[in-house]
């Protein structure tokens, strides 16, 4: 993306909003929606909490102050969505967040746009036992692939402590697959 200063601008000046906008959602669309989609698991689901993401960023670009990345900003207010999104399906069904998780990796093999084998069905299970913590740094660091330093950024969280929830949530997944 160009100088991440001049495109705050372009988004905050009325005149060049909608246009700069628009880009901002044709250049993260699809890696926020990976992110989310590693998170919620359900296509339908994900492409709402995309967009309610891209509502929050809309609504608060004003608030924005350049004090992390872009990037960060937006991936945080993405991973809250999701969170949201599951603690408010587990409230209006009266069961827990893991519950929630459980029943929509069950759904999964019925999700025509999931394109999973066995393995990595299993792979979700033992990822769902995980606390919400090490879930998240396990899908953002084995799934996308994201750099500690940005996961920091985006989770508010040091590195070290990243590093121990991912070492810890990778020797829990490496039990439960022995196990199960």
């Amino acid at each position: 993306m160009q100088d991440e200063k001049a495109f705050i601008a372009e988004l905050l000046h009325p005149k060049t909003q909608q246009e700069a906008f628009r880009k901002l959602v044709r250049d993260y669309q699809r890696p926020l929606y990976n992110h989310i989609r590693n998170i919620v698991l359900n296509h339908d689901d994900t492409d709402d909490v995309l967009q309610n993401t891209f509502v929050k960023v809309f609504q608060n670009l004003k608030n924005f102050k350049g004090e992390s990345k872009l990037f960060s900003w937006i991936y945080r207010i993405a991973t809250n969505e999701a969170i949201t999104f599951i603690n408010q399906r587990a409230k209006k069904q009266g069961i827990s967040s893991e519950e929630v998780q459980e029943k929509m990796i069950n759904s999964l093999q019925a999700d025509v746009d999931y394109d999973g084998d066995e393995i990595q069905l299993k792979l979700q299970k033992a990822v769902a036992m995980l606390p919400e913590k090490q879930q998240l740094v396990f899908k953002m660091k084995y799934f996308e692939e994201m750099k500690y330093e940005d996961m920091s950024e985006i989770l508010e969280t040091s590195v070290g402590a990243l590093k121990a929830s991912y070492f810890h949530a990778v020797k829990k997944i490496e039990d439960f697959l022995q196990t199960n």
